[in-house]
């Protein structure tokens, strides 16, 4: 019975390669407007030249925030010093095993999504994303909130705000990707055992962000790390996303019971995008009777029932309502 508990429940594991068999999460395709035909072919992966030579010249280097190493590694930046900044910068973080710009049919990263702030706008210099994982379904049990991806995040948003010179941005997170950058907006500290012990992000981030849009995230545990329990990284009772064993819920990961304490601090505007049809989630979204997907203290949500809208179209295909939210701080 544990054996097949493991084999079934490692977290995003065992249900993202089971994923491909079902279609009705499948991407269906978009119509796109004669604007968002001639962005989209400009949505080209990696920093761009000045960027990464600003990353070089102010200390950024080690962090390696292009990520060459993996397809869709990264985006955003400047082609020159002269370029204007005009729109608040927008910060998109992936979810687990995805990339900056995706690598697939099912891991797409934030390349539907990219285009249509460009159509409405946008300039590449006003755009950031970059990969924080290893891009890889095959380790996906494995990850977790460690202390590697959240000074890797947290300094990528510093980054940003540097090399913008904007006194705010927006920022818009997808999956495991919500409850990172939620740590990383609040700040302060934390531990990981496992990797690198203690650490200290610094002071809160709020007065920094306008929008956070926070899309299919497990706030208040994955419905999959149930049964399983606290047995790998990503289910984890310390820094992963186990929803404890009773309601309350007694037992939320250390991790998640920490972000979950106080609330509003996202930013200025906090909204959420998610779906009762989340296949990875599952479970309508519920954990011991309450929606993971819901940020304490939410300005607003977009709520889905049914296909198309499951874990990955919660993103993928609601790029229009992601701009409304950053834009102009509404749901619809």
């Amino acid at each position: 019975m544990k054996l097949r508990a493991l084999a079934a429940l490692s977290a995003f594991s065992a249900v993202l390669w089971a994923l491909p068999l079902a279609a009705q999460d499948d991407p269906p395709a978009l119509e796109l407007s004669a604007a968002e035909v001639e962005t989209s072919s400009v949505v080209t992966a990696g920093l761009s030249s000045h960027f990464k030579s600003w990353l070089d010249a102010n200390g950024y280097a080690s962090w390696d925030f292009n990520r060459a190493d993996v397809a869709g590694g990264s985006y955003g930046g400047r082609t020159s010093a002269s370029e204007p900044v005009v729109n608040q910068p927008v910060i998109f973080i992936h979810g687990n095993s995805d990339s900056a710009l995706g690598t697939g049919s099912l891991f797409t990263g934030f390349s539907t999504v990219i285009p249509e702030f460009l159509a409405r706008g946008y300039r590449p210099s006003e755009l950031y994303a970059t990969t924080w994982g290893p891009a890889n379904a095959l380790l996906s049990s494995q990850q977790y909130h460690s202390k590697a991806n959240l000074t890797r995040l947290r300094a990528f948003v510093e980054a940003v705000l540097a090399y913008t010179g904007a006194t705010k941005v927006d920022i818009v997170a997808h999956s495991m990707g919500v409850t990172l950058m939620r740590k990383v907006v609040k700040g302060g500290t934390g531990n990981d055992a496992a990797a690198g012990g203690s650490y200290n992000l610094g002071a809160a981030l709020t007065s920094k962000v306008d929008t956070f849009v926070g899309i299919a995230g497990a706030n208040w545990g994955l419905v999959s790390c149930y049964q399983a329990g606290p047995t790998t990284p990503t289910c984890g009772s310390t820094n992963g996303e186990y929803p404890g064993y009773w309601y309350g819920p007694t037992g939320l990961s250390t991790f998640l019971s920490g972000i979950n304490a106080t609330s509003g601090y996202e930013g200025a505007y906090r909204f959420t995008i998610w779906s009762t049809a989340d296949e990875v989630i599952g479970y309508g979204d519920l954990v011991w009777g309450r929606y993971t997907s819901q940020i304490p203290g939410q300005t607003g949500e977009k709520r889905f029932g049914s296909a198309p809208y499951g874990h990955f179209n919660s993103k993928d295909l609601t790029a229009v309502n992601q701009w409304r939210m950053v834009s102009a701080h509404a749901v619809d």
